[in-house]
């Protein structure tokens, strides 16, 4: 050590850290320059729902479709450019069951919904009742109640659709 310099502890005469001080993942360049190496873990996206929301949406998805035979299907996310095509898309992934089917599509982002039915839910879930369904989503969710706009549109669906046995008399 030269004259009037001060050794810190732990760290070399230049004031760097000595490598015992080094923790996983830092190393001491031959500059002197400290690089330091971290993993990072991407952020998951938020999830719209919690556990708990998610079992009221598939308690309602269930009721819904045992009481009407219907098959009720939610999705949640971004719909395209071509809303409408998209929706249908998703529609028909419910293969055999589409002619049952009826697909709620909500893309918040874009502040989009789309119902589409099937041949044999067309029949008991009419325009009419759709869009009620529709507007009872849309002014559900001005109020920032995603979940419940849901519940409400399934509901009143299969209000509409009546019960299995019923529809077939």
């Amino acid at each position: 050590m030269g004259t009037g310099e001060i050794a810190t502890p732990g760290h070399d005469p230049d004031g760097q850290p000595s490598e015992s001080e080094l923790a996983t993942g830092e190393v001491l360049t031959a500059t002197g320059r400290l690089s330091i190496a971290r993993r990072v873990e991407p952020q998951r996206p938020k999830l719209p729902f919690s556990p708990a929301q998610l079992a009221r949406i598939d308690e309602a998805l269930t009721l819904s479709s045992r009481s009407t035979g219907l098959e009720f299907a939610i999705y949640l996310g971004d719909l395209g450019e071509d809303t409408r095509e998209f929706a249908g898309g998703l529609h028909a992934n419910l293969g055999a069951r589409a002619a049952e089917g009826v697909l709620v599509a909500v893309s918040p982002q874009q502040r989009r919904v789309e119902i589409v039915t099937g041949e044999e839910s067309k029949r008991r879930v009419p325009d009419r009742s759709c869009q009620l369904a529709l507007m009872s989503m849309v002014a559900s969710f001005k109020e920032g109640e995603l979940l419940e706009g849901l519940i409400s549109a399934l509901r009143m669906l299969s209000d509409a659709a009546g019960t299995q046995h019923s529809a077939a008399h």
